[in-house]
């Protein structure tokens, strides 16, 4: 199985190649995992990952301005249905735009929904400490979907955010956490899935996750 790891300057792409050798190692799968921008590469892979820590719009950048990635990955993804995983901001950018720091900047717009800066105060007047940052636990919305198979109601995993995704339609929500408002954690379409959660950070949750992405057929 051949994987790509889209590097483009932003995310802990280290933690997150050596947390998905190790569950390809724990699922007993051969894996060519390559940290790559080269298109070609992305085009022919088994498994895309887009990981992303950081401004949006910087992600967004650093994303479009490497000639031929955001095609080839929309050929890869789109086209040819190839299973892709985005993690934290590169979840984010699923959506048509997001508005960090009182600007919008258009996205990929694969899955409609804006994202925008997380409440630091609830609606039943509590206040929230912004970064959401720490364990949470996930509410289920789909849990017959096949990436979930693994998680639990209450599964814990480690967030570091202080924006969220917005006006994502209901269908592809697959799983939730609350802090200061409802965060999707989990989301889905056809053969995309993402998280806003860090699965490299999520210890034995995150890790049978990911044996769930390597196996994912779609």
């Amino acid at each position: 199985m051949k994987l790509a790891l889209i590097d483009y300057g932003s995310g802990n792409i280290h933690s997150v190649s050596r947390a998905i050798s190790h569950a390809a190692s724990q699922a007993d799968i051969a894996l060519s995992l390559q940290l790559t921008d080269d298109p070609e590469k992305i085009y022919q892979a088994d498994r895309i990952v887009l990981p992303g820590v950081g401004h949006f719009a910087d992600c967004y950048q650093s994303l479009s301005s490497i000639d031929g990635l955001v095609p080839a990955l929309s050929e890869a993804v789109i086209s040819r249905a190839v299973p892709f995983l985005g993690i934290c901001v590169g979840m984010q950018l699923l959506a048509d735009c997001g508005r960090e720091g009182g600007e919008e900047t258009a996205s990929l717009g694969w899955i409609g929904g804006v994202v925008d800066r997380l409440p630091s105060r609830s609606a039943d007047g509590r206040d929230w400490k912004i970064p959401h940052m720490g364990w949470n636990s996930l509410n289920l919305w789909q849990p017959e979907h096949e990436m979930l198979s693994e998680l639990e109601q209450g599964t814990r995993t480690y967030f570091v955010h202080s924006y969220y995704y917005q006006q994502l339609p209901k269908e592809y929500l697959l799983a939730s956490t609350d802090y200061s408002d409802e965060i999707p954690a989990i989301i889905g379409k056809d053969n995309i899935i993402a998280t806003q959660f860090h699965p490299e950070k999520s210890q034995h949750a995150g890790q049978k996750f990911l044996n769930s992405f390597l196996r994912w057929q779609r």
